[in-house]
């Protein structure tokens, strides 16, 4: 099994659902990103997506946009966010780690030797948000071939007819946007959340996660309850660009303003009745 597998089993154990966290590789810096990284699972998180950094982020809010261009700002490249990921599996071989993000920067990279270096480095998984199913050729299923999950986004518009196309090759969990929209834009109803992840489990055995908007402790707990995994990340990286001095540049109170919300999400997500994400 992947290490998605294993912790999300792992998770069932525990009936709970899991927190799903999002950093910018390389945002506000890449010595302060990493070191962003490494805090990550003793703070609370269960699975860690990373995004690339890109200059032309369409799903994105606000938050997540500014977090890629000060990342590409400071320097961040797709070599340096590989390293990273080797960096922080140099300490932890266990956190399952996904890299997130659009398909411009590995095609300019090279398919095959991202796909290479990636699973080198230690990467589970990826999600690619601009590359549709019919694409599969394309990236999806070298990545499978080469033991890497393929997590693919579901979202309010996908209808019963769609969901199946959807699912096919997905692998590790299945990704569902909880709004219409980018992320940050709105806080997720969740009655409707779960309804629709319901929906999705009639027709895979693979956990579901839910994010985009998620931002409080509360709200983590209340998509807990039909989730089995939640995720966050324009809060996260919202705390990043609060701790910033007026230079952009990271200080002393950085690495603490992502894990104390994240400990926070973590305690909200683990005191959540969790029947429904066993």
């Amino acid at each position: 099994m992947s290490r998605i597998d294993t912790r999300f089993a792992q998770l069932r154990s525990e009936n709970r659902a899991g927190l799903v966290t999002f950093v910018t590789a390389g945002d506000p810096d890449a010595e302060t990103s990493l070191a962003i990284l490494k805090a990550l699972p003793e703070a609370g998180a269960d699975v860690i997506e990373m995004g690339m950094p890109f200059s032309d982020p369409m799903a994105d809010g606000p938050a997540i946009q500014l977090a890629g261009q000060r990342a590409l700002s400071s320097g961040q490249t797709m070599a340096k966010t590989l390293d990273m990921v080797r960096r922080f599996r140099d300490g932890d071989d266990q956190t399952p780690l996904v890299l997130m993000g659009y398909y411009n920067p590995i095609y300019i990279y090279g398919v095959d030797k991202f796909l290479d270096d990636a699973v080198a480095a230690g990467v589970d998984g990826l999600i690619i948000v601009d590359i549709p199913p019919e694409a599969d050729e394309e990236l999806c299923i070298p990545a499978v071939h080469r033991g890497l999950n393929f997590i693919r986004l579901a979202t309010p518009t996908t209808d019963d007819k769609r969901l199946p196309t959807v699912l096919n090759n997905t692998s590790g969990f299945v990704y569902y946007v909880s709004i219409t929209g980018i992320t940050g834009a709105a806080a997720p109803n969740p009655d409707e959340v779960a309804a629709s992840v319901a929906r999705i489990k009639a027709k895979t055995d693979l956990p579901v996660a839910v994010g985009f908007g998620v931002k409080t402790a509360g709200q983590a707990a209340a998509i807990a309850a039909a989730a089995d995994g939640v995720v966050v990340g324009s809060a996260l990286v919202s705390a990043i660009a609060g701790s910033l001095d007026d230079d952009g540049r990271a200080g002393p109170a950085t690495v603490g303003a992502v894990t104390d919300l994240v400990r926070d999400l973590a305690a909200g997500i683990r005191g959540a009745a969790n029947g429904s994400a066993a």
